[in-house]
């Protein structure tokens, strides 16, 4: 019989090996030396303590779930507990028993890990449904839809949740971004519904452009361009390629009346210049009435220069404001001598002031007569009384008589 420190090989070739419950036979090796058997039944058993240890660095090391490690320790103690090999099956186990509460731990952790992992992904989905809500309720047509894009992406890197909480954040998601896209739809569908309708008063705006692009009617025709113009710009726009060439029309129908009241008004201009030099001689002569000396003398030479400046005629447009100021200024300038003299002369200011000039001398012959009989009477505080008033009136007919005279 060959001994071990784990086990032992019967005369007859069968191994045994030590358990806490005692010795159990574990297998034959047919034409072998004992000392052969025993060593064949140990190798088997260090093949399984290799198995062990690695199991026990994996699970240690976390590469493993704990399902995972779970379910390796219960295969591998299955293996350990039915071992036909010779060693220290039970210091493997007990191996194996170290590494209950390691997955236990990474179990809790792991829990802990999804809670937070799921407290995250919630407060981000409803972080995602309010923005998603908040773009349903407002009218970024432009972008809008691409941010919901974005939100979407976003929303399906996410974890799930547990399905009540997922799918009513879901249901507040989807929600907003339906409610976004029929609203847009709508939005776009009554644009181009507008610019439809732009489009028919654009090309019949365009029509009536063509029509009076060829009017030699100046002033009438370019008021209703510009009344087209306005009408345009109320219009809106039109669909954008059909808007364009609309544009072009009016334009172009545009450009062809005024370049051709242009070219008119260039023709005017240099046939009016001749009447411009005319105009200029006689403002010389009109300024030259200033200042007025002789009333009735410079309105007779002002009317003259008046009847020669209608008859020169018309003057480039751009010089009109020049001349006519000009002449504007000389005709002010006399009229206000002739205000100023009206004024001065005015009959009825004029009667007004004799009429105040009698008064007031009847007012101071009756107070000179007072005041004899005042001084006559010796009432000395009559006499001063007196006094002041006729001294006061006096200064009143004074300046009644310079007012008159002003009128003379």
């Amino acid at each position: 019989m060959t001994y071990s420190e784990w086990g032992r090989v019967e005369n007859d070739g069968t191994v045994y090996v030590k358990t806490t419950d005692g010795e159990r036979a574990v297998g034959q090796v047919p034409d072998a030396t004992p000392e052969e058997a025993l060593a064949f039944f140990t190798r088997r058993f260090e093949s399984l303590a290799v198995e062990v240890d690695l199991l026990h660095r994996r699970v240690n090391s976390g590469v493993l779930s704990p399902d995972e490690a779970a379910t390796a320790v219960k295969t591998v103690r299955g293996q350990v507990t039915d071992a036909n090999a010779v060693g220290d099956l039970a210091g493997l186990s007990a191996k194996l028993d170290e590494l209950g509460p390691v997955i236990a731990t990474q179990r809790d952790a792991r829990r802990a890990e999804k809670a937070r992992r799921s407290s995250e992904a919630r407060e981000a989905k409803e972080k995602l449904a309010s923005e998603a809500e908040s773009i349903a309720g407002g009218r970024d047509w432009k972008h809008g839809a691409n941010r919901l894009r974005e939100l979407l992406e976003q929303w399906k890197q996410l974890p799930r949740l547990d399905r009540a909480t997922d799918d009513e954040l879901w249901k507040r998601f989807s929600s907003a971004r339906s409610a976004y896209t029929k609203a847009r739809k709508a939005h776009f569908a009554e644009q181009d519904e507008r610019r439809e309708g732009a489009r028919v008063i654009k090309e019949r705006l365009v029509t009536e452009a063509e029509s009076i692009a060829g009017s030699t009617e100046w002033g009438p025709t370019a008021g209703r361009y510009r009344d087209l113009m306005r009408q345009w710009k109320a219009a809106g726009p039109a669909p954008k390629a059909i808007d364009d060439q609309l544009w072009a029309r009016f334009r172009a129908a545009q450009d062809q009346f005024f370049g051709a009241r242009d070219a008119a008004n260039a023709a005017l201009d240099a046939e009016f210049a001749a009447n411009a030099e005319v105009k200029e001689a006689l403002l010389v002569e009109a300024e030259a009435l200033l200042p007025v000396q002789d009333l009735a003398a410079t309105k007779e030479a002002f009317r003259d220069l008046a009847d020669r400046w209608d008859e020169a005629g018309k003057v480039p447009r751009d010089r009109i404001k020049d001349l006519e100021g000009r002449m504007r200024a000389i005709e002010n300038a006399i009229r206000k001598v002739e205000d100023e003299q009206w004024r001065r002369t005015d009959p009825e200011k004029s009667a007004r002031a004799d009429d105040m000039i009698a008064k007031l001398e009847s007012a101071i012959a009756e107070t000179e007569a007072a005041l004899d009989a005042a001084r006559a009477a010796g009432n000395d505080k009559k006499v001063r009384e007196l006094e002041e008033n006729l001294e006061g009136r006096r200064s009143f007919l004074e300046m009644a008589k310079r007012a008159s005279a002003d009128f003379s």
